[in-house]
């Protein structure tokens, strides 16, 4: 299974691409949230999202786990730690182009929009499970490069245990943009908060590339 450290990690890389996750996925976490006695559904609907996340890891790391070999890992390790330098840069805002690497599941997302469309608005706790479940798999920059990420441990259930605790760090966020949408907002606007958690996910992104033996 995943070490401690490997677990700190992807943890850390929700709690800071949280930021990223609200522009994303916060509007509909607050539409959700709107009453006080729908905010259960703004918990199924995270735990939805969150078993996507950890569905993909699953996915990936079953690819990961038929090709295994050194030089497979070598570059799955290189392409993480490309995409989280890439990610940093977004999340500082001092580069957009990661945006191209998300139009990439664009045509997955078509076939999965018009499914997740029917659920709106939310009406029960079932509804808002799967709605999570099916939000979870909108093409995102920092999802695809958690997800090479994991799959670079090339086992489906350790790459499994790290997208779901990778989704795990972004649910604070998650759900207080339910509750207190327009604080979380303004405090994740700021740009000191990008720019901490840019350099950060840059480091990380950087300790991954396999270039020398502290990354092993």
């Amino acid at each position: 299974m995943p070490t401690s450290l490997t677990l700190t990690t992807a943890i850390i890389l929700g709690l800071l691409g949280s930021a990223h996750c609200l522009g994303m996925c916060g509007g509909i976490a607050a539409s959700i949230a709107m009453t006080q006695s729908r905010r259960y559904y703004l918990v199924a609907y995270n735990v939805g999202r969150i078993f996507s996340y950890a569905l993909a890891g699953f996915l990936v790391g079953s690819l990961g786990f038929m090709i295994k070999d050194p030089v497979t890992g070598l570059i799955l390790r290189t392409g993480a730690g490309l995409l989280l330098i890439a990610m940093g840069l977004y999340i500082g805002q001092w580069w957009k182009g990661l945006t191209r690497i998300e139009k990439l599941g664009q045509g997955l997302w078509s076939i999965i929009r018009p499914a997740a469309s029917k659920l709106l608005p939310v009406q029960t706790l079932s509804q808002a499970l799967l709605l999570g479940f099916f939000w979870g798999w909108l093409p995102c920059g920092l999802i695809y490069s958690t997800l090479i990420w994991s799959a670079s441990a090339q086992h489906p259930l350790e790459s499994a245990v790290l997208m779901f605790t990778f989704g795990l760090g972004t649910l604070p966020a998650m759900l207080a943009t339910g509750l207190l949408a327009n604080e979380i907002k303004q405090l994740l606007q700021r740009q000191w908060i990008h720019t901490v958690a840019g350099i950060v996910i840059i480091a990380f992104g950087i300790y991954t590339i396999p270039w020398t033996g502290l990354t092993h």
